[in-house]
């Protein structure tokens, strides 16, 4: 990604499945305490911004499977392969989150916890859930590593599919809307223009690992939205249940009526109360015969023609 002068940071957010030795999970199969969440509508690569002392920094994160390399952008700066989290500067390159293989990197280790089990007081009113994510590292001067980790609050709002005014993943947005943004809050549910995925925080410099906090709105995040997701699934499997079955009984009324009719009308027996019995009686051997054609032609269609060599 380049970046304009004036804003020298890009963080780039990435979120890969870990490998299954690792104890890895799909974002279409999330259960915390007896509860399914289906996250999968939130995958692809979505964006938020955060703007601080003249610098706007994109976090961008794919919570279903890792981004890919970006086409056009030296490797130098681009996160390495395998990154759940990272931060893409025009003079600096580090991971926060991800199952990593390089050197310094380390295990994703998500961990998911609903909100109404928290104990803060704060998520007491909140619907949804968390997920906690390591693996990340950002080298300090000296060669030292410092641990990244990334954590991403997924809030219920119903009226929100989770994908309503996010940013694109370039430095092209000005301060004012940056910030106004971030001012909104928790007051976003009640700005339908705020972006459904938002910064809230990032901790630098306490304990071993800096932590980067965002927070999403989405519906998917209610108790009960896979139940819903998983009901629309039913009714369109039942939708084609419901054709066999019309056929099918329309087929036996046909048939019913029309030997009531024959029997009534003429005295038929047996096959002759069948409408169109002889038709019936005939399938059989009709598909015989038409199965004997098939086989002719495939067999035949080798021969050279009605001439021949001399």
């Amino acid at each position: 990604m380049r970046l304009a002068q004036n804003a020298a940071v890009i963080s780039t957010l990435l979120f890969p499945l870990l490998s299954a030795a690792a104890g890895s999970f799909s974002c279409e199969h999330i259960r915390v305490n007896k509860q399914s969440f289906n996250l999968k509508p939130l995958g692809g690569a979505k964006s938020v911004m955060h703007h601080f002392e003249n610098h706007n920094t994109t976090y961008t994160v794919d919570i279903c499977k890792a981004l890919g390399k970006v086409k056009d952008i030296p490797a130098e700066e681009q996160c390495p392969n395998g990154t759940q989290h990272g931060n893409d500067v025009l003079d600096e390159v580090y991971p926060i989150a991800g199952e990593l293989k390089e050197k310094g990197g380390g295990h994703m280790e998500p961990k998911w916890e609903r909100l109404k089990d928290s104990t803060s007081h704060e998520d007491s009113t909140k619907e949804g859930l968390r997920v906690s994510m390591n693996g990340g590292f950002r080298k300090l001067e000296g060669g030292k590593n410092r641990g990244q980790k990334a954590i991403i609050e997924f809030v219920c709002d119903k009226n929100r599919e989770g994908t309503e005014h996010l940013y694109d993943p370039e430095d092209k947005y000005t301060e004012e809307k940056v910030k106004r943004d971030e001012d909104d809050g928790d007051d976003a549910k009640e700005d339908p223009d705020s972006p459904s995925l938002q910064f809230v925080r990032y901790e630098e410099g306490e304990g071993d690992v800096d932590t980067l906090r965002l927070r999403w709105l989405t519906k998917w995040a209610c108790e009960g939205a896979k139940d819903e997701q998983d009901a629309d699934k039913a009714g369109h499997w039942g939708f084609f249940t419901w054709f066999i079955l019309i056929a099918f009984f329309s087929t036996a009324t046909y048939l019913i009526f029309g030997s009531w009719l024959n029997y009534n009308r003429y005295g038929a027996r047996g096959w002759d109360l069948l409408p169109h019995g002889d038709t019936i009686r005939d399938v059989p051997y009709l598909f015989k015969d038409w199965m004997r054609r098939v086989l002719s032609t495939i067999q035949g269609g080798g021969s050279r023609g009605g001439y021949a060599a001399v």
